[in-house]
């Protein structure tokens, strides 16, 4: 199955994980992958409340063009109404998904960082996010690169591949 994806960075995201992901998501979907033209930063979706981003309100401003998916990554801790915080959210019928970089760096959590260790975590959800946009459940295999992360822990407990179950039902 041919996949043109587009990695797209909300606000200033470092070059280098941008790179990796693009290598990472063209080797997991077997297509091309690019990195696109950078959008602004979210300032539209702030919640001064929470002290936090919507990002069902940053979601739309990602934009396929002629790509057939595009994963937004913003540097910015994002909510969903349900939820104290996501470490990503997808639009199926729009063919797009957006990770959050901050709670998938150790620094949050007041510990040193480790760029290996974090751009294994944004690989990740970023893999995740993406399977969303093609019809993909979360799943019961903590291992799964599907299963849902409601900690960091969560994130690092499961590899980068789909289980074999998940694999049969990626969409033809």
């Amino acid at each position: 199955m041919d996949r043109t994806i587009v990695l797209v960075a909300v606000g200033e995201i470092d070059e280098g994980v941008l790179t990796c992901l693009r290598e990472e998501v063209a080797k997991a979907f077997g297509g091309d992958c690019h990195v696109g033209n950078p959008v602004p930063s979210p300032t539209y979706a702030f919640n001064p409340k929470r002290q936090q981003y919507s990002a069902r309100v940053i979601l739309p401003h990602l934009s396929c063009g002629n790509a057939e998916r595009v994963l937004g990554l913003v540097d910015q801790d994002l909510y969903v109404p349900s939820l104290n915080f996501v470490f990503g959210l997808a639009d199926l019928p729009a063919r797009r998904a957006l990770v959050a970089l901050p709670r998938l760096r150790e620094s949050f959590y007041g510990r040193p960082d480790d760029e290996a260790r974090f751009r294994l975590r944004v690989i990740k959800e970023g893999l995740h996010e993406l399977w969303h946009t093609y019809g993909l459940r979360h799943c019961r295999d903590l291992q799964c690169v599907m299963a849902f992360s409601n900690s960091l822990e969560d994130t690092d407990v499961k590899g980068q591949m789909l289980c074999i179950r998940c694999r049969k039902r990626i969409p033809g």
